[in-house]
């Protein structure tokens, strides 16, 4: 056997190999399988202390944007004259740290128990005006809240509240500093209120107090047991379902606090955050696949059903308290769970929201670009790579019996502000998720490049077998080639001669004459003739 028919027959051995065993793995998904259960094992807050560290101490900064409606014809408004006109300052960013405290395992490390304290850092270079110079014209938050408790009164008393607010000089709007209304200021009213009562705070501020606080405590999930329950939230301030809302479904606790979510997320499922502000869960739905710093991930966003209307989602009639009691599309009374002013959520400028409310503010331009709230979400690994999450604070302002200065106003849900809350994973947290995710493909498609192999070596097992035959081809021509030759040669070297049965003394052998037809001619080898 020649060199060449052995490195074929070592070509082809090798090949078939590497087909057979790369279909077969292929086929049972054995790395695929391996590389899976290796990652759900690893990201968990019970195995892992990187994972651990960065869910203590967030590496992705995160930032918080508050955007305020300024009015501008609150008196033409009180008179009925007009619907209010509002113009939108901000962006005021804070830089927001939210560690964890208090980590402490639970269960044999099935569970988690941690409180998440916020704190802000204000950054000019990233804001639109000083909060501390630039006033604001807004609901005076304080007197609507308390309208909002006197409907229990009786209609004689009211009038006296009402008469007794005007002598402190408190009105319907207020003017003051953006840091004030943020972040408090000793109101006239309610410090009347405290000498009266002293369980009531003499301060007000939207983020009063919340500077250094945290939610609530909460048990997590580790995700020890399931990778599908990491993150999921177990109890908020020691209980597993609230009781403010009206059924069952409204009141339950579902879901993460949105920091993080399970590996190998599917397009198909529904992602679940409880968001403490807004005392509900809400579902995100699956939007689209994008990229983030060279990072794939899949994009998440609350569908329009979230905020719908109990007619046209029968599951959020949960939500309307009284039972019945419910608004329209787009916005969620919070009121129960917070007591004071009649607080409404939804999205910035009343986005998916019913036409009514928008047009009843001028100033309202919803769009989703800037006021969608999303998350984009690594599917392997389940990390957020980038979030934006945008809520809109308002207040509903509407005729109190007993009270002067509502006695023109229709039903109105009155913006006061919005925030947006982004994170974008930094460069070296996606650097890291890079690495990780090429990792996990080159493990996974193993089997894939193996059969790759394979089919490359079938190319070269081709090229060799079709080289092998043109070669034998080109040796028999070669031959053929070179019989002809000899067999050429050996003609022109032949003569003929005359031959009879006369013998060679005959007198007419050596007559001129020439042969005539029908003499025998026969082939003989001869010296060759001269012409």
């Amino acid at each position: 056997m020649t060199r060449r028919s052995c490195a074929i027959y070592a070509t082809g051995i090798v090949c078939a190999h590497l087909l057979i065993v790369g279909i077969a793995l292929l086929v049972a998904q054995v790395f695929q399988t391996m590389i899976q259960e290796r990652i759900k094992k690893e990201v968990t807050l019970a195995e892992n202390s990187r994972v651990l560290s960065g869910w203590i101490n967030p590496p992705v900064p995160v930032y918080m944007q508050y955007f305020f409606f300024n009015v501008t014809n609150p008196d033409e408004f009180l008179a009925g004259r007009a619907k209010p006109n509002v113009t939108q300052m901000g962006p005021y960013t804070y830089r927001e740290y939210r560690p964890r405290e208090n980590v402490t395992f639970l269960e044999n490390g099935t569970k988690i128990f941690a409180t998440n304290p916020k704190s802000f850092v204000f950054l000019p270079e990233m804001s639109v005006g000083d909060p501390e110079v630039d006033m604001l014209t807004t609901p005076n938050i304080p007197f609507i809240a308390v309208m909002n408790e006197m409907h229990s009164y009786s209609f004689f008393i009211r009038p006296l509240v009402s008469m007794f607010i005007k002598s402190l000089g408190v009105e319907m709007f207020m003017t003051r500093t953006v840091h004030e209304f943020l972040w408090g200021f000793k109101d006239p009213l309610m410090t009347k209120l405290h000498s009266l009562k002293p369980d009531v705070d003499e301060y007000f501020g939207l983020m009063y107090k919340k500077n250094g606080t945290h939610e609530g405590e909460f048990v997590f999930h580790t995700g020890e047991k399931n990778y599908m329950d990491y993150g999921k939230i177990e109890t908020w301030n020691g209980i597993r379902k609230m009781n403010w809302w009206s059924s069952e479904q409204s009141n339950m606790i579902n879901g993460t606090d949105g920091s993080v979510f399970h590996t190998f997320l599917s397009r198909k499922e529904l992602l679940y955050i409880f968001a403490a502000d807004l005392c509900r869960s809400i579902h995100l739905a699956y939007v689209s696949d994008i990229e983030v710093k060279g990072i794939p991930a899949f994009r998440f966003a609350p569908p329009p059903d979230v905020l719908a209307a109990p007619d046209e989602n029968p599951n959020n009639a949960g939500f309307c308290v009284p039972a019945g009691d419910c608004l329209g599309k787009g916005v969620l009374k919070v009121s129960v769970c917070r007591e004071g002013a009649p607080i409404v959520v939804s999205f910035p400028h009343f986005y998916q929201a019913d036409r009514k409310y928008i047009d009843a503010i001028e100033g309202m331009n919803p769009n989703k670009e800037e006021h969608e709230t999303y998350l984009d979400l690594n599917p392997t690994t389940g990390v957020p790579i980038r979030a934006c999450k945008r809520a809109q604070l308002n207040v509903i302002m509407k005729r109190v019996p007993g009270f002067p200065q509502t006695k023109f106003l229709n039903e109105t849900i009155f913006p006061i502000m919005y925030v947006n809350e982004t994170a974008t994973i930094d460069d070296d947290s996606a650097s890291q998720m890079k690495t990780l995710l090429l990792i996990v493909t080159m493990v996974s498609n193993f089997p894939v490049i193996i059969v790759g192999l394979g089919a490359i070596l079938l190319l070269v097992l081709i090229f060799l077998v079709c080289r092998n035959r043109q070669r034998k081809n080109e040796v028999k021509r070669i031959d053929f080639t070179e019989a002809f030759h000899s067999f050429a040669t050996t003609k022109d070297d032949t003569a003929y001669t005359p031959v009879s049965n006369k013998s060679d003394d005959s007198p007419e052998t050596h007559t001129n004459q020439p042969l005539k037809n029908g003499s025998y001619i026969a082939m003989s080898p001869v010296e060759a003739q001269k012409c």
